[in-house]
């Protein structure tokens, strides 16, 4: 039996022009500041930007934001706050810092929640930052949010590289649109070889390099400190990227 909350998700997102859903297929390579800088980029470049965290287990986006004191509001569904401009909701407005154990169905349940509550106003752009690996929380967001468009994270590391192999084989074997690849932590020419070369062999658009930055961790959660970063310039290069490639017919 279809849960009848998955018919309402579309609706929700029917004013969400494009909805780019980052991955990894592993842990530890910087998505979720990625991915909340990758939203606040697309602001600065005057787009409609909003940042949904779907890591259940680990909520960390409110973190680089810098989020204090928000609260979704209730009207017919749950509204996004703002931050600096950009609409964003995670699952840690309702569980704090309670560990959220969860598994299987569970998390199926609790993504179709999120999903379907959630009112986005009119945006160009949705990030959704996604947990690592390739759970139940990739294949649900592969079947419930329709026009979704991958971008992959991926670190110089033989492991990060291994991982994304794998996660871009089941993309690719369920037919989901990848825009590209982004190389993050990458320090010297070595690692940008390795990284395009990578690129190169999964057939994937390099959508960006985004170096080693050691001083962005001091600037999270400081909005205006981490748009003055190299990490953010990085970034703001991969938005001119994603922004040139057209949305799926």
């Amino acid at each position: 039996m279809i849960d009848p909350r998955a018919y309402i998700i579309g609706e929700r997102l029917r004013q969400v022009r494009r909805v780019i859903v980052v991955a990894s297929g592993k842990g530890g390579v910087g998505k979720t500041l990625f991915s909340s800088t990758l939203a606040l980029s697309l602001r600065g470049a005057g787009l409609r930007a909003g940042l949904l965290d779907l890591d259940l287990n680990g909520p960390a986006c409110h973190l680089v934001l810098g989020v204090k004191g928000a609260h979704p509001v209730e009207d017919k569904g749950i509204l996004p706050v703002d931050v600096g401009g950009v609409k964003f909701l995670s699952i840690h407005f309702f569980v704090g810092d309670r560990p959220v154990p969860l598994r299987g169905s569970d998390k199926t349940r609790a993504i179709l929640e999120i999903l379907a509550i959630t009112r986005w106003p009119p945006l160009d752009f949705l990030v959704v930052d996604m947990p690592p690996g390739t759970d139940d929380e990739v294949l649900d967001v592969m079947k419930l949010m329709r026009g979704r468009e991958f971008v992959i994270l991926v670190t110089p590391s033989i492991l990060a590289m291994e991982a994304v192999s794998r996660l871009a084989s089941l993309l690719k074997e369920e037919e989901m649109r990848i825009l590209g690849l982004v190389g993050n932590m990458v320090a010297g020419e070595r690692d940008a070889g390795r990284v395009k070369l990578f690129s190169s062999k999964l057939g994937l658009r390099l959508l960006g390099l985004i170096g080693f930055d050691e001083g962005v961790e001091e600037r999270i959660g400081n909005l205006r400190e981490l748009e003055r970063t190299k990490f953010y310039r990085d970034v703001c290069r991969v938005v001119s990227e994603i922004i040139n490639v057209p949305p799926a017919p």
